[in-house]
């Protein structure tokens, strides 16, 4: 096996007693924004990554190759455990593998297969389509095998809550599990009576994880609750896109109202702040060291030269 990623405490952050909030992100400066926060995991969320880098719904649209591209970038700027929703893998088994290898490569500390048909769509959208279980046990073993680390989580998510039910849902999350899955995510929970069922089922076998969605099927519940109930990890997926969204309508009817950004400055950071938050003085002073040492080569070699 190769050596584990520097983030890779996840899965014995998992195991502890507290849960692990993942805020939702979809590049570098968000990413970088929640890390400075103090969370210490995020979520790639491929629904924010929709909405943000192509202006569209989440309805399977996303390429492997745009999730790699925005995970390396993450991977690039932060230390905070990066969990990837990767969809359906993009494919069969065998893309599933490919998937994994591109995707612990550029960083992931998990790696999140669902068992939707391809288009799939976001889980609390209607109409969704499931491929066989067995098939999807296969993706999941496909991913388990393909990792080079077991610090590389695999986690497996079903929609067959909505689609076929709960003894479906139950059933496909234990051949996910026999699988080697590391984690179950049943997506598009509605009730407390569903919440105990999954967590009687799988509570004390494996990490449980929950998705909060503003607007969505599951009730909105907070991080200390799910904790309580059981879950070992909590996304906010789509969160930060749709408060983002809504200040941004405001901002830019501001704009076209006012002609100026005066109306909108107490809630903007100006051009200070922003570079200070990005480190722009430090980098320009590492750059500067590199630059007095390439003034002071060429001054020796001019002299050599003499």
């Amino acid at each position: 096996m190769a050596e584990p990623h520097p983030t890779s405490d996840l899965p014995s952050r998992l195991r502890g007693p507290e849960i692990v909030v993942a805020p939702g992100v979809y590049d570098a400066l968000s990413a970088s924004l929640a890390e400075q926060a103090g969370f210490d995991t995020v979520y790639l969320s491929g629904a924010s990554l929709a909405y943000t880098k192509l202006g569209r719904p989440d309805i399977g649209l996303l390429s492997l190759h745009e999730i790699a591209d925005t995970l390396a970038h993450l991977r690039e700027r932060i230390s905070a455990s990066i969990v990837v929703d990767c969809d359906t893998g993009f494919g069969n088994a065998l893309n599933v593998m490919r998937c994994v290898q591109v995707l612990e490569r550029a960083g992931a500390s998990a790696l999140q297969f669902e068992d939707q048909s391809f288009p799939k769509r976001c889980g609390h959208l209607k109409g969704k389509r499931l491929i066989g279980a067995g098939e999807m046990a296969g993706k999941i073993q496909a991913a388990v095998d393909a990792r080079q680390s077991d610090a590389t989580l695999i986690i497996g998510r079903t929609d067959a809550l909505a689609v076929q039910g709960m003894e479906a849902a139950l059933e496909r999350g234990e051949r996910y599990l026999e699988a080697g899955a590391d984690m179950l995510f049943v997506e598009g929970i509605r009730s407390d009576e569903e919440v105990r069922r999954v967590m009687e089922r799988f509570g004390r076998r494996i990490p449980v994880m929950a998705n909060m969605v503003e607007g969505g099927v599951t009730p909105l519940q907070d991080a200390a609750t799910l904790q309580q109930l059981g879950f070992s990890l909590v996304i906010f997926p789509g969160a930060l896109v749709r408060a983002f969204t809504h200040m941004a309508q405001r901002f830019f009817g501001s704009l076209r109202a006012h002609g100026s950004t005066d109306p909108f400055r107490d809630q903007m950071l100006d051009f200070t702040a922003l570079n200070a938050l990005l480190g722009t003085d430090d980098l320009l002073a590492l750059g500067k060291r590199y630059e007095m040492n390439e003034t002071a080569y060429s001054m020796e070699a001019d002299h050599d030269s003499q």
